[in-house]
């Protein structure tokens, strides 16, 4: 197995159809599968936050308008191209439904667990389930497709990392499929 397939999680999302309302507009088409299913109550809350806070007109759907108030007011001054990218994935505006669905989607398409845990493992020659941090910092930013610091420094944020700067990727593998260790 080549390790350096770990710093390419692949994601993938299906494209959902399209269906035209009224007037002849087109709307994203409804989710056949039962989206709520896939979230526990305190997630399904926190997208509901979030997508609240989007949802600048407070019409009820995430538009190309919404993402340009919600970017501009965090600083960004997003291209029209940029937008339209950002909501390829949707087919037109967001409802919550629609929005939930497309997390669910990209969070189902992650790798298995044991394919992430096994790709750090790779790297853990005493097999203890722990990488030191500047070890992971170094496989990151010069091993296939290289991270950047501020990646990295994302990335780690939140991490399982103890006070001698032990990244427990066993910890780390479970926070990303199941959510952070608390739940």
């Amino acid at each position: 197995m080549a390790c350096d397939s770990f710093l390419v999680l692949v994601q993938s999302s299906r494209k959902a159809g399209m269906k035209k309302g009224p007037g002849g507009k087109k709307r994203p088409a409804r989710a056949t599968s039962n989206v709520f299913a896939m979230f526990d109550q305190a997630q399904i809350q926190e997208f509901k936050e979030a997508f609240n806070m989007i949802d600048q007109n407070r019409d009820g759907f995430i538009d190309k308008e919404d993402l340009n108030d919600v970017l501009v007011s965090l600083g960004q001054e997003p291209t029209d191209q940029y937008l339209e990218t950002m909501m390829a994935d949707a087919h037109g505006s967001l409802n919550f439904t629609m929005f939930l669905t497309l997390f669910g989607e990209k969070l189902n398409g992650t790798d298995p667990e044991d394919v992430i845990r096994n790709a750090f493992a790779c790297f853990d020659e005493e097999a203890t389930g722990v990488l030191h941090e500047d070890r992971l910092r170094e496989i990151l930013t010069t091993m296939g497709e290289r991270f950047s610091e501020d990646e990295v420094d994302e990335m780690l944020r939140g991490a399982p990392i103890t006070s001698r700067g032990d990244f427990n990727y066993l910890a780390f593998t479970r926070m990303l499929k199941h959510g952070t260790e608390d739940k």
